[in-house]
């Protein structure tokens, strides 16, 4: 059995066939998928979803790098007093972290709100599920005052080089999150993973509806097609599925606590 650790299945992507996506899942072996959060409004949402699945879909709330604006504080405010009436379902605090890939004009309020998300993070003891684009020496230079305290996390959607990877693998209570990038034809993930990420810091994702894992690429993507991402990544490390499986699974577990 496998499990979609980062999974937006509460998307308007999927509001004409949620349930029978989730049953494709369940049918491909998927046993939980992840639901992070990106603003208050989807907090509140994947809150009610994941109730809804008790014991299969599981919650996270946060504020996403790209949602941060002007009014963030009061965003964060409000997002915090979901946690404690939520405190048992909840999974994780996330999406959250730095993306400077488009533009810098939020920089400092992007790291103001991730430093607050860590802190809860440290005080809730909730892993963290962390995006990071275009910022990872910033991104890295924080956690690195709370590395220490923090309970650990994933630092989802890596697609970096063997250097970048390496400096993650620092924190120790963190895996690395990997996803359908790692099918895609011109990808160099399949070479880098097995060269510097050892099979206990790794977790399966796939970030639906978005990046869809060869030979859906271009498709709307859902946690059904998590079992293609597990069957590359196994090719890569030259062991069998089911092995690679009892490792992402061991991950999670450690990492999460559950399911």
């Amino acid at each position: 059995m496998l499990i979609d650790t980062h999974a937006h299945i509460d998307g308007e992507e999927f509001d004409a066939d949620r349930p029978e996506t989730i049953a494709r899942a369940q049918e491909a072996g998927v046993e939980a998928i992840f639901v992070p959060a990106i603003d208050l409004q989807s907090s509140q949402r994947i809150i009610q979803l994941c109730a809804q699945y008790p014991g299969y879909l599981f919650p996270m709330v946060g504020l996403h790098p790209e949602e941060v604006k002007a009014n963030y504080r009061d965003e964060l405010e409000k997002i915090k007093e979901l946690i404690q009436p939520h405190r048992s379902s909840l999974i994780a605090i996330g999406e959250v972290g730095l993306d400077y890939y488009w533009s810098r004009e939020f920089e400092r309020e992007q790291l103001d709100a991730f430093e607050q998300q860590v802190q809860w993070s440290v005080e809730t003891r909730l892993p963290l599920m962390i995006h990071c684009r275009k910022a990872q020496n910033e991104m890295v230079h924080l956690l690195k005052k709370y590395a220490r305290e923090l309970p650990g996390g994933v630092f989802h959607c890596f697609t970096g080089n063997e250097h970048e990877a390496e400096e993650l693998l620092q924190f120790p209570q963190f895996v690395l999150g990997v996803g359908g990038v790692l099918t895609f034809k011109k990808s160099h993930l399949p070479e880098v993973l097995p060269s510097v990420v050892p099979l206990d810091r790794l977790v399966l994702e796939t970030d639906s509806p978005y990046m869809a894992p060869v030979p859906k690429r271009g498709q709307r993507n859902e946690p059904a097609y998590v079992t293609l991402v597990m069957e590359r990544m196994a090719q890569a490390y030259g062991i069998s599925p089911q092995e690679l499986e009892q490792h992402t699974n061991h991950n999670v577990r450690r990492v999460f606590g559950c399911p």
